[in-house]
């Protein structure tokens, strides 16, 4: 009989080490606190979801959420409707306590043309292919009531724009996520401001290639992942040659290189032992913008030894200035499909990289069976812990990660088996926004008692 991971959680399941294997999920009666000694005060999570009676989020007690936007809606500031396949999104200050969200749209052309989807329409001045008729930005802004105050379409005539990342100045890298020509070449980053609108002109020095994420060390130095398969993709990293130069700065071009472990001979999905931390070095990629008829970037840099990450999705900067990236699947040596096969099986690893020290920790090993399988897009947040919205086989769900790699559930998809992206705190952290990406789209707000403890509740 299958169990599914909803009733394993009604059952009282709950989050404990497995030596060996890091994280995972057990049964109650399989952990036992110990009968004395010192008392572990590590955060645990918020307790059992509550079944939401209206069958959209199930979040702890005490919080609550509400729906800001939902695809097909007229947007508030005109030009057209919410498009389809909400993805990533950050959320930036704005003016008198509100927050500006730009929010991606995975559109590609087969979407609109044969399954429907709504494109982003295009807008005067920030359209990149008049030819590409499919994905693009919105920009959303929210009250301190948390209320949509209004929206609108900030790029067009881009394609698959999955996730993306925030500068340090304060924009937002919107990364497209395929590789084909058009009525112009994509796979490239844009720019966009979250008030003054998005740059239709690619930052050709980023690469391109099947992007996912960037992210950015404290020394203004860009981290992207490559969500691609035969080959895997890549994790890169681009030294601009105008370091937190401000808007616009990373077109002055730069330096693009692909991480390497040395020695590890085969794809990351080979370890499997949280906490072990491994040397990196970098090779330089030799041409970063090919045409269609040349060596894709990642060939490159594999024949360089580079090394191959199935699945390299979500990546965020840590307080501490670490990079977090996620390797979401590892389909194993007998995976069904041959794309899909790695070096050994997985559901999800989490790593730390280190600008530092030049090393990557795996913090979180999500096994084989785990209830949380497939993590995607990833933030780091300012109350202990990340989060990262899963695109598992079944059910969806955000989960919380705390520095000790305990994993806890924090909210589940009710209403379809649609998955969870761009999760993003508001600036003053009292709000996670997440979108639902498809049947329909959702943009949601949620808040409630974030500093609750195991001995009680604080509400903020």
């Amino acid at each position: 009989m299958k169990v599914s991971r909803r009733s394993l959680l009604s059952s009282g399941a709950v989050l404990v080490p497995v030596a060996g294997l890091g994280p995972t999920v057990a049964a109650a009666d399989s952990f036992r606190p110990p009968a004395s000694g010192p008392r572990d005060d590590a955060f645990r999570g918020y307790g059992d979801l509550v079944k939401d009676p209206k069958k959209f989020l199930d979040l702890p007690r005490g919080f609550q959420y509400r729906i800001l936007s939902a695809e097909n809606e007229p947007l508030k500031a005109g030009g057209g409707v919410v498009p389809s396949a909400h993805d990533g999104m950050v959320a930036f200050a704005g003016p008198n306590g509100q927050t500006a969200l730009v929010r991606n749209h995975e559109i590609n052309l087969d979407d609109v043309e044969e399954d429907g989807a709504t494109p982003v329409a295009h807008i005067a001045n920030a359209t990149y292919d008049p030819d590409a008729k499919a994905g693009g930005t919105t920009t959303l802004l929210v009250g301190p009531d948390r209320k949509l105050v209004k929206d609108w379409i900030s790029l067009a005539g881009t394609v698959t724009n999955c996730a993306g990342g925030a500068s340090p100045w304060g924009t937002w890298l919107t990364c497209e996520e395929e590789f084909e020509t058009i009525g112009k070449p994509h796979g490239y980053v844009f720019e966009v401001d979250p008030f003054r609108g998005g740059n239709p002109l690619p930052i050709a020095g980023m690469g391109r290639f099947e992007h996912e994420a960037v992210a950015f060390d404290r020394r203004g130095v860009a981290y992207l992942t490559e969500d691609a398969d035969s080959p895997f993709g890549c994790i890169y990293r681009y030294i601009p040659n105008r370091p937190l130069g401000g808007r616009g700065s990373l077109h002055a071009g730069g330096k693009l290189s692909a991480l390497t472990v040395q020695g590890l001979g085969t794809d990351l999905s080979i370890v499997q032992n949280v906490g072990m931390v491994l040397n990196v070095t970098w090779v330089d990629v030799p041409s970063v913008n090919p045409g269609d008829d040349d060596t894709p970037v990642r060939e490159q840099v594999l024949d360089l030894g580079a090394t191959q990450i199935q699945k390299a999705e979500g990546i965020w900067t840590g307080k501490d200035g670490s990079i977090w990236f996620v390797a979401s699947y590892g389909g194993g040596p007998e995976a069904e499909d041959e794309e899909d096969r790695s070096a050994v099986a997985h559901s999800g690893q989490i790593w730390k990289y280190d600008p530092t020290t030049e090393t990557i920790e795996l913090v979180v090993l999500f096994p084989v069976g785990t209830p949380f399988d497939g993590p995607d897009n990833i933030t780091v947040g300012p109350h202990g812990f990340a989060v990262a919205c899963t695109d598992g086989e079944d059910d969806q769900w955000l989960v919380g990660i705390t520095d000790e790699g305990r994993v806890f559930p924090f909210a589940f998809n009710a209403v379809n088996d649609s998955e969870f992206a761009g999760a993003t705190f508001s600036p003053d952290g009292r709000t996670l926004f997440v979108n639902m990406q498809n049947e329909p789209g959702l943009t949601y707000a949620i808040w409630g008692p974030w500093s609750g403890d195991r001995d009680g509740w604080k509400f903020d």
